[in-house]
């Protein structure tokens, strides 16, 4: 193995920051020894600094109607070829209580960019289904001005997923047409400045990016200081312009996930239903990367195969129940254990390693 490689591997663990360029040399470990020291360090980090929970998040697509025209995405608004729907709050409510009594803690609401629902409409949902038990909200619904994420928040709104999808500001504002990079990274610092949770994160394998827009990635989410990072693989969707690129290599994906665990130590990390889409145990990979968090699918089975941002997910075929009992199976598979919690983010303060330390060499260290 490349000393270089060793070198930076031992910097990240320790110090948890890297230059671009030492970055750059880990994102590019081959199979074998590389990738195998890459992936068990980001493993030790993880159980050093998250432990062996596995942090549950229930999501519900509860929208498919968008009004951004992606490339990637087949929600986009010009695809004529998919089922439209809409939840009514009554309905959104009962999924939300559905999830809790199936021993959810938080919820992700999650749609395409919808702007039929409105800031008071979605306040007066949060408001009533934190009536029902005090649950942590995230919501996933795009870009609103300053004020509709401070209403939200005020509403009882805990958490707030942006993915800013690529820090490749060209490659960014080509893809999605009509849309800005300088808006999406406005609206995330407006999410910050508010006091939200914050997630965010990237694709992996988008047509045109290079690794080094893959380490400004996890420069950025190091510097937003961001609660949870997604990140998964590019799968194209036959019904929009990329549909004959190739998917996302998954080992890439698993490098940048791990590099991301080694800057990231206290950052939530998914294993995304996108890992398990591109291969069976893409899920389990993922876990033993680095990953803490599974967002099963909780969306009633009559709507989940509606909700088409690529095709052929993962447990798009499963009802809620079946879905969660499959999660923790793989969970269970991995050696780890359903966190019980709402999986809050704490923000210590990094104490820096001593460059002896047996922590390197000794995945049970205190």
């Amino acid at each position: 193995m490349d000393s270089k490689f060793q070198v930076s591997l031992e910097k990240a663990a320790l110090q948890h920051h890297l230059s671009r360029e030492e970055i750059i040399l880990l994102l590019r470990a081959q199979p074998g020894k590389e990738q195998n020291e890459l992936f068990a360090m980001a493993d030790r980090i993880r159980e050093r600094y998250q432990g062996d929970e596995v942090h549950l998040r229930g999501i519900i697509e509860f929208s498919s109607y968008c009004r951004n025209d992606c490339h990637y995405c087949g929600l986009r608004c010009s695809n004529n070829n998919i089922n439209r729907y809409r939840f009514s709050v009554e309905q959104l409510v009962n999924a939300s209580c559905q999830a809790v009594e199936l021993g959810y803690n938080t919820i992700v609401l999650q749609s395409g960019e919808d702007p039929w629902y409105d800031a008071d409409s979605l306040s007066r949902l949060i408001t009533e289904i934190k009536k029902k038990k005090n649950v942590a909200i995230t919501l996933g619904i795009g870009e609103r001005s300053k004020e509709e994420y401070r209403q939200l928040h005020q509403a009882g709104a805990d958490r707030f997923l942006l993915k800013h999808e690529t820090t490749d500001a060209e490659l960014f504002n080509k893809l999605r047409p009509g849309t800005s990079s300088d808006k999406r990274m406005q609206c995330l610092r407006w999410l910050r400045e508010i006091g939200y949770q914050v997630g965010s994160g990237n694709m992996v394998g988008l047509p045109g990016q290079t690794l080094e827009s893959l380490a400004d990635d996890i420069l950025f989410l190091k510097e937003l200081d961001v609660e949870m990072a997604g990140i998964g693989p590019f799968i194209p969707h036959s019904q929009t312009p990329l549909a004959d690129v190739p998917n996302g290599d998954l080992q890439l994906t698993l490098n940048t996930l791990a590099v991301a665990r080694l800057l990231l130590p206290y950052c939530h990390l998914p294993a995304t239903t996108a890992t398990g889409t591109l291969h069976p145990e893409g899920r389990q990979m993922a876990l033993n990367c680095g990953a803490n968090v599974i967002m099963p699918n909780v969306t009633p089975y009559d709507y989940r195969q509606l909700y088409q941002i690529y095709p052929n997910k993962a447990g798009s075929t499963d009802d809620p129940k079946q879905s969660l009992k499959k999660i923790v199976s793989i969970i269970n598979q991995v050696g780890r254990k359903v966190s019980e919690g709402r999986g809050d983010t704490p923000k210590p303060s990094f104490q820096i390693k001593s460059q002896n330390s047996v922590f390197l060499n000794d995945k049970h260290s205190n």
